[in-house]
């Protein structure tokens, strides 16, 4: 909306070059908030003013799915054959050779918290490994981490514990998920399809999370095996508690592989639960598909039949230089292009997946250049939203809720 004149407010950022294709000023309140989106001619009185020099401003993205307890570890453990079976060996190997201290694990989440931050990353759920002979050591080293970015971004980490987590030899586990929540863990996590039980597993992950009042985010159906379908279990037991909205279900690999009629039915009980589905084409890409040399599926969940049926479809790096994925930049923009290039999406809704939906499965509201959202923000030398994810600029100005948290420029030459 237009106007002559505005009242005094907090924070003006300047030249902005809107997603669609407006000249503006952003306008934003001391509480973060964006006031108003107004003309380059706007008389506006602000407190602070940053000058973005025609730079699109989009919203701050959001990753709902990172490992950051195991980030940036590719060259301590190294995976010598680039499978799973390699990365699990290889992580083993280091952790029983003590290479993963508790101060090598902080200082490692903290450079992955800050290479999102610079990217413009403002949100981040975490799942971090505890029971078996970790007990909670990752969950009180990733809170050491994110204490020194709590004011600049919003951080969730899921307990995700080893298996079993129900029956005979859980007794351990059961303790560390306890252990975790006692310390402040704000998502309840785990594998229901590796248990013994998956249905009983998910109905104790939404036991717990009833108890606590937190929300659910599992790991779910990485595998490319058709008849693995925790999803549907997932949402049929989310939908009897009325959990909707607070649940999401990561990987859901099987999916892809199924036929048409079992994606729709599956697709719309998910929709009808309100459970949210992470995809996460790096990891999986890289991993998933191995034993198939010829014709080898893309290891990614069915993005369009959820998307067609309703649910919110967000993407997350998942593994970033670990021994499960060896590369990774922890850049949202990453992830959006490869839901382009793998999950054939348009870089609209791609770029969605990194932002409004990430944000949606985290329970966060609303961020952007729009009139009451959010002002977490980043402005980057691109024209559109498609060339900002085609281009990945590294030049990233960016706001938290209004305030200048990083910023990157580049200069480049060449002779012609």
């Amino acid at each position: 909306m237009s106007v002559t004149s505005q009242p005094r407010v907090d924070t003006l950022i300047d030249n902005a070059l809107c997603p669609d294709g407006r000249a503006a000023r952003i306008l934003v309140n001391a509480e973060g908030q964006v006031i108003d989106i107004v003309t380059p001619e706007s008389n506006v009185t602000a407190g602070t003013v940053h000058d973005v020099e025609g730079r699109l401003v989009i919203p701050a993205m959001a990753d709902p799915h990172a490992h950051v307890d195991k980030a940036l570890t590719a060259d301590v453990a190294p995976n010598a054959t680039g499978d799973l079976r390699g990365a699990i060996d290889a992580w083993i190997a280091a952790e029983t050779a003590g290479l993963f201290t508790h101060d090598d694990m902080v200082d490692r989440i903290r450079r992955s918290l800050r290479q999102s931050l610079m990217a413009g990353c403002l949100s981040v759920r975490s799942h971090l490994n505890i029971g078996g002979r970790v007990g909670i050591t990752h969950i009180e080293a990733a809170l050491a981490a994110a204490s020194d970015f709590r004011e600049l971004m919003d951080i969730q980490f899921v307990a995700m514990s080893h298996n079993p987590s129900i029956g005979p030899g859980s007794e351990h586990n059961v303790e560390a998920i306890n252990g975790a929540i006692a310390a402040g863990v704000e998502v309840i996590g785990g594998c229901p399809h590796l248990e013994p039980d998956p249905a009983a597993a998910v109905a104790a992950a939404l036991d717990r999370a009833e108890a606590t009042g937190r929300p659910v985010d599992l790991h779910t159906d990485e595998t490319l095996d058709a008849r693995v379908l925790t999803l549907e279990l997932l949402a049929a037991e989310t939908a009897r508690r009325g959990l909707g909205g607070r649940v999401a279900a990561s990987h859901c690999v099987s999916l892809g592989m199924c036929d048409t009629a079992t994606q729709q039915r599956v697709a719309d009980a998910t929709a009808a639960a309100g459970v949210a589905v992470v995809a996460l084409p790096q990891t999986n890409l890289y991993l998933q598909g191995r034993d198939t040399p010829t014709a080898t599926p893309r290891g990614l969940t069915a993005v369009h039949a959820l998307r067609a049926a309703g649910v919110t479809v967000a993407a997350g790096a998942d593994n970033v230089q670990d021994p499960f994925n060896l590369v990774g930049r922890n850049d949202p923009l990453e992830t959006a292009a490869l839901m382009v290039m793998a999950g054939h999406l348009l870089p609209a809704d791609a770029f969605a997946c990194v932002s409004a939906a990430a944000r949606r499965t985290m329970g966060l509201p609303a961020a952007g250049p729009a009139r009451g959202a959010v002002a977490d923000l980043v402005a980057l030398p691109s024209a559109t939203v498609r060339a900002a994810v085609a281009d990945a600029p590294v030049d990233r100005m960016v706001f938290r809720r209004g305030r200048l948290v990083a910023d990157t420029r580049i200069t480049r030459t060449a002779v012609i």
